[in-house]
């Protein structure tokens, strides 16, 4: 229902109408729509990610880590994908997902190409960071769209932004902002934070030291922990040991693994909450969400994957979607048109999270809110009521213009 209103905006009514036919069933009440829809103009759109990416082990993917993706997220494009199907047909249009699961990032920069040179120009990018980056180099200078669907890493965002480069996925800043408003709403302002020994911990524990600063956090300590149950290790394994002898008020855990992250909470020396990695977890979406319609579209990921919908699937969703929606607009599948469509302001995105939402022009970060959410519950929704920003709301979470490192020509 939600779409076929926003639809009617701008839509010519004979198109309304013929969605309308077409999901109630009366596909063949008009005549010769069946000899038209074999005359629809085909429009894929690319997934590429790697055929054997640890992410999905079916080890890590029974554990369903909080904040972890429990598929891949490939299963959300399919959804988004079928839910376009009858705009499709009023558009002139048939969509369609070129998926390619490859080795190594040679192999994705050819998959890139085979895609480009058979007029796929939209891309969706289940990487890591370091890949998400050379792809959008490699192909600066072509008509090529990327949207960034798995990789947090802030940089993507500021150092190492790209023009062709928007991301659907939230960024670490995103998702430590939501949770900082949150620990200052409650008061709980004083955090000890625990780092685990990956790389990318290091990198999630620097990015909350930035949101905590920004929202007026004391970080009372701060405490490196290894995983495994080596008794030689009890003080840097042992989530009692390594929350004792001082005073706080939450716990903030950076673990990108996880594994530390679930056993932490009930675990620590004192009755505090435990937040980031594990307890609270702020993310983009979460599968007990059921506001502003979202339960249809949990319900469409559980039927297509056969499991709970994640961040990932919905940051894929919503790239297609984004695309779709630009089509709709526009009414027109020339490169140039929608590119410029998707980037700017007339664009409006229904997340399913009661916000308008668009591609910042600094950065190419999709604005969103941020669901902080336990193991089965959404326990709020930032941005949280009293944190104000004097352009729009949604970029209290974030680096906004005077903050952000990208450097884009003309920003």
């Amino acid at each position: 229902m939600s779409r076929v209103r926003q639809q009617s905006r701008c839509t010519p009514l004979w198109r309304v109408v013929l969605l309308c036919l077409l999901a109630a069933g009366g596909v063949m009440a008009l005549p010769g729509l069946a000899v038209a829809q074999q005359n629809l103009e085909a429009f894929d759109i690319g997934y590429i990610g790697w055929n054997d990416d640890p992410r999905y082990s079916e080890a890590r993917i029974e554990r369903e880590y909080q904040g972890e993706p429990w598929g891949r997220p490939i299963d959300g494009a399919r959804v988004a994908i079928d839910e376009a199907r009858f705009p499709g047909i009023a558009a002139g249009v048939k969509f369609g997902l070129n998926e390619q699961l490859v080795a190594n990032t040679r192999a994705v920069l050819d998959t890139v190409r085979d895609m480009r040179d058979t007029g796929t120009r939209f891309i969706l990018l289940d990487l890591p960071a370091g890949t998400v980056s050379r792809v959008a180099e490699e192909f600066a200078d072509d008509e090529l769209t990327f949207f960034n669907v798995a990789a947090h890493d802030d940089r993507l965002r500021g150092v190492h932004c790209q023009a062709n480069l928007l991301h659907t996925i939230p960024s670490d800043a995103m998702r430590n902002d939501a949770l900082a408003q949150y620990l200052v709403s409650r008061q709980w302002r004083d955090v000890l934070v625990l780092v685990g020994p990956e790389r990318a911990d290091k990198v999630l524990a620097k990015s909350f030291r930035r949101s905590a600063k920004r929202f007026g956090l004391n970080i009372v300590g701060t405490r490196d922990f290894v995983l495994g149950n080596d008794p030689r290790q009890r003080d840097k394994n042992n989530p009692k040991l390594l929350t004792s002898g001082i005073d706080y008020d939450a716990v903030y855990i950076a673990d990108t693994q996880g594994e530390f992250a679930r056993n932490a909470n009930f675990a620590i020396q004192k009755p505090r909450p435990v937040v980031g990695s594990g307890g609270l977890v702020p993310q983009a979406w979460h599968w007990a969400w059921t506001r502003h319609g979202a339960r249809q579209l949990n319900h469409r990921l559980e039927k297509e994957a056969d499991r709970h919908m994640t961040a990932y699937d919905w940051a894929a969703w919503v790239a297609v979607k984004a695309v779709v929606e630009a089509i709709q607009r526009s009414e027109s599948t020339d490169y140039d048109t929608l590119a410029a469509y998707i980037r700017g302001d007339e664009i409006n995105l229904d997340g399913f999270k009661g916000y308008r939402m668009g591609f910042r022009g600094w950065d190419g970060q999709l604005r969103q809110p941020m669901l902080l959410g336990s193991g089965n519950w959404v326990v709020a929704r930032a941005p949280l009521d009293g944190f104000l920003h004097p352009d729009n709301y949604l970029d209290t979470l974030g680096f906004d213009p005077r903050e952000s490192a990208c450097k884009l020509a003309g920003n």
